[in-house]
This record gives C-alpha cells, sequence and structure tokens, in this order.
C-alpha cells in the first residue's frame, strides 16, 4: 500500500515538472510568430475569407480535433469525463473552424448529418474527414459505397497532384475523406476516398504533457517540407489519461498540453520546420486554437513566413 501511494506521489510530481518546463519555456521565449495576431472576421467561413486564388492545400495549417464525435458520450459525472474529447457537437465544431474530423465509425455506419449541414450553408470551405473504425469493431458492411453515396458530390478525388492546387481550382468538392478500415481493403488509389497512407502522424500514449511537445516537434522536424509532401501529416496536441494515474478525466489531462498550442506553432518555426507544420489537432478545440492556425496560413499567404 505505501509503494501505490509512493508511485503516485512520484508520478504526480513528474507532470508537475513538465507542466513546469513547458510554462518556462513560454515564458522566456513567448509563444509569437508569424501571424499570431491575425483573427479571421468569420471562423465557419475562414478560408472564404482568405484568398482561394492565393490558397492552395499545401499552405494550410489544418485545425482539427481528436476524436471528434465524442460529445455529450457516456453518463454525465460518472464515464462521460472518462470519455469526452469534444464538447462540441461535429456540426459546431465546423462552424468553430475546425477543418479536420477524426470520427470512429462501427457497424451501423452512422455518419453525422452537421457535416451534411454544414456543407450546405458554405461554399469554400474544404474539409478533410477521417473515418476509422473504432477499436474492437467490425467494418461497416458495404462503407466505402455508403460514403460515396452520402458525400459523393463534395468528395474529392484522391490525386497526387491536389497539394499544391489552389482551394479554387478544387471547388465545388469539398471533401477529402480518408477511410481506414481495419480488415477491408483499403481504398484505391485514384478513387473518390483516399487510403491510410495519406494522412499520417507518431502519436505517443502519454500523458506526460513535455514528453509529447518534445515528441511532436522531433517526429515533424523529421517529415519533408510540405511542398515535398504527397501526403497530409498530423500533429495531435494533446495527451492520454493513463489509467494508473491519479487523475484519468480527460479535460485536467489534455489541459497540460492544450494551452501549448500557440507555444508549439512558435517553436516550430523557432526550429526551423515551420514550413513543416500542417494538421495540428486537439482536444476540447476552442476559438484561439482555430485563430492560431488560420493566422499561421494568413502569414503563408503573405509571404511572411
Amino acid at each position: 500500500m505505501l509503494s501505490f501511494f509512493s508511485d503516485q506521489i512520484d508520478k504526480h510530481k513528474a507532470v508537475s515538472e513538465e507542466e513546469k518546463t513547458l510554462n518556462d519555456l513560454e515564458q522566456s521565449e513567448g509563444s509569437h510568430f508569424p501571424g499570431d495576431d491575425y483573427r479571421p472576421s468569420d471562423r465557419k467561413n475562414w478560408m472564404a475569407g482568405l484568398d482561394v486564388e492565393k490558397l492552395t492545400l499545401s499552405k494550410i495549417v489544418w485545425p482539427g480535433t481528436h476524436d471528434s464525435a465524442t460529445n455529450d458520450i457516456g453518463i454525465p459525472l460518472v464515464s462521460r469525463p472518462l470519455a469526452e474529447c469534444q464538447t462540441l457537437s461535429i456540426y459546431d465544431q465546423l462552424v468553430l473552424g475546425t477543418r479536420v474530423l477524426d470520427i470512429r465509425v462501427q457497424e451501423d455506419r452512422h455518419i453525422c448529418h452537421g457535416i451534411l449541414t454544414f456543407l450546405s450553408e458554405t461554399h469554400s470551405e474544404i474539409i478533410i474527414l477521417e473515418m476509422r473504425t473504432e477499436y474492437g469493431h467490425k467494418d461497416p458492411p458495404e462503407f466505402e459505397t455508403y460514403l460515396a453515396d452520402k458525400l459523393g458530390q463534395f468528395l474529392i478525388q484522391q490525386d497526387d497532384n491536389l497539394f499544391n492546387k489552389a482551394v479554387s481550382e478544387i471547388l465545388p468538392k469539398r471533401v477529402i475523406c480518408i477511410w481506414k478500415p481495419r480488415e477491408s481493403p483499403k481504398p484505391s488509389r485514384g478513387g473518390l476516398l483516399w487510403n491510410s497512407d495519406y494522412l499520417k502522424d507518431n502519436w505517443i500514449d502519454t500523458d506526460l504533457p513535455w514528453k509529447k511537445f518534445q515528441s511532436n516537434l522531433k517526429h515533424l522536424s523529421e517529415q519533408q517540407p510540405i511542398s515535398s509532401r504527397k501526403y497530409f501529416y498530423r500533429v495531435e496536441n494533446t495527451v492520454t489519461p493513463q489509467a494508473d494515474n491519479p487523475v484519468v478525466w480527460v479535460k485536467p489531462v489534455t489541459d497540460r498540453i492544450r494551452k501549448h498550442a500557440r507555444l508549439f506553432i512558435s517553436q516550430c518555426v523557432a526550429k526551423g520546420c515551420g514550413d513543416k507544420l500542417q494538421i495540428l489537432s486537439t482536444d476540447l478545440i476552442e476559438e484561439d486554437f482555430v485563430d492560431a492556425c488560420v493566422g499561421f496560413t494568413h502569414a503563408r499567404i503573405e509571404g511572411k513566413v
């Protein structure tokens, strides 16, 4: 018993030390970067608010959400705090400015109608929609056909030349749908759906914020510049509750790193990998996170990066 309490104290100290390291770094070096003062006038239509003739996919820093469809999951004050990575609905996330969604599906083939509603209300916003089968479940039957039926008019066909095209050249198509089945064959190149080769990351399972921050920078620095890549690369500005830690609710754990999104962008610039940052995802997305991504995107269009 004494050993258990000693371990818990040590884990609490480790988290506190890592939080202090991040806070000290932000205090000493700041969190400024090109475009950090930019605020979109309309987050729901922030791509339209930029110059879509100049806005190529390679210039976008895509604000994304982790485990996007978990709002209102579970029982309030019981299981919900353990699993709710987003408090906003899919539709509200998109209105706020989210442009990359991470959605887990089960055998029932359920798709959030909020996506279609958002697409019907906007005209120039492009979305990356990652669909993957939830752990422990089977792939939905004939899911490729189902997605093509529901989203067909909006789907952007897989094309390696797409990355350097301007948004204006891609419209009116608006959805890059990446389907990651567990057992079914992955989508073929050149089809309406993109396969897992086109969305990469280096996720690590930790609740330590400085460890995750460093890992994100290291793996990002090892990527090619966006202009040379033919895939999307995601950095998740999140940490994950651990079962053996005294704090297991999502919000207090992920807040350890979530508040340092601007610091991460500034460190990317300082470390010479600002031209590699592409998708930045978060738990519990808020306006300031979107503004940071859009601001850096605006700076790229203006040639300030």
